[in-house]
């Protein structure tokens, strides 16, 4: 098989670009390097039936010549991270809307199996935990530009199930919860490399709001076996999929565990979101997955712990410190 991965340079985009390379399949990763790296794709970028091309999903007639050439895509490529999203609302929707219309148009034109990378921001503020794929969506206001995300999200699930419908295009949507591994970068606001990072240099741990909020993390290794076994079920196609841990934690607790396993004299220290930020931001106090629909349609679940995770995350970074020191 031939696949394409938008946003093939990037944390997630990039494992699964591995993964499907040693599976051996030809992968061709595209990217525009605004979040990606090409360090993300170092160890890989030289093998053979892979290609990189540095271009952006809102090309569509780059899209077109790369989708056409393909089996499978991959979509990933999206603006993402609190951070960014608070900073470039405008960035954020026409990047996650624009990109999903070119990649489906494409898909459609040429008949192509497509996943679309969606997220748990979906569910808002829903209170109905854990959040099942049919729950209602309950976003709060316009002002905040968090929410931009979100809707960017939905009008994505929206255009790729109107594709399903009125073309029959095999496009499937997985919702992402808190994944998590090496490649992933603090910059944007991703909160487990920042504590890792923080703690291994001794620095004060920063806990944005209560820390009370609790969250599932999920290592991105697993996060990679449900995409491509969505992709590979002929029954997935015109599902939405959450994908992520059922093991919930506290961002304090996590602050605590992560100190802990570096054996850190780090401090944490509590920062109000305004602060933070530099704006009001709206957060979730509680973010959990059902996963009885992809267990039940792939027989999928994730088989890393929490713990093993942030060990793996742990080495990764001290080998990155290690190498910048020389």
């Amino acid at each position: 098989m031939r696949a394409l991965v938008t946003g093939g340079a990037g944390f997630i985009g990039s494992h699964l670009a591995e993964r499907l390379l040693k599976d051996g399949n030809k992968v061709a990763v595209v990217d525009n390097l605004s979040t990606g790296s090409l360090k993300n794709i170092e160890n890989f970028k030289n093998k053979p039936g892979f290609d990189f091309v540095e271009g952006d999903i809102l090309n569509a007639e780059l899209m077109d010549a790369l989708v056409e050439r393909s089996e499978a895509v991959f979509h990933l490529a999206a603006a993402v991270g609190v951070k960014l999203i608070a900073e470039k609302p405008v960035h954020t929707i026409e990047t996650n809307i624009g990109g999903t219309e070119v990649v489906l148009d494409a898909g459609n034109k040429f008949n192509k199996k497509i996943f679309i990378a969606s997220s748990s921001e979906i569910y808002g503020k829903s209170e109905a935990v854990p959040f099942r794929e049919d729950d209602d969506i309950v976003l709060g206001s316009t002002r905040f530009p968090r929410w931009s995300y979100a809707c960017s999200k939905a009008i994505d699930e929206f255009l790729a199930l109107a594709f399903y419908q009125q073309h029959g295009l095999s496009v499937v949507v997985g919702r992402f919860f808190n994944t998590i591994g090496p490649r992933q970068t603090g910059q944007y606001g991703m909160v487990v490399p920042r504590f890792v990072q923080w703690a291994l240099r001794g620095e004060p741990v920063s806990i944005y709001g209560s820390g009370q909020q609790r969250r599932c993390f999920c290592y991105v290794g697993d996060v990679v076996d449900a995409v491509i076994g969505l992709m590979d079920c002929e029954q997935a196609a015109g599902g939405v999929y959450n994908i992520g841990s059922a093991e919930e934690i506290t961002i304090e607790a996590l602050a605590d565990k992560i100190i802990e396993m570096t054996s850190s004299k780090s401090k944490k220290e509590f920062v109000p979101y305004n602060i933070a930020y530099g704006r009001p931001m709206e957060d979730m106090m509680r973010r959990a997955p059902s996963l009885e629909r992809i267990k039940k349609t792939i027989g999928w679940e994730p088989k890393t712990s929490l713990n093993k995770t942030l060990q793996v995350i742990i080495e990764s970074e001290k080998l990155k410190m290690k190498n910048i020191k020389r």
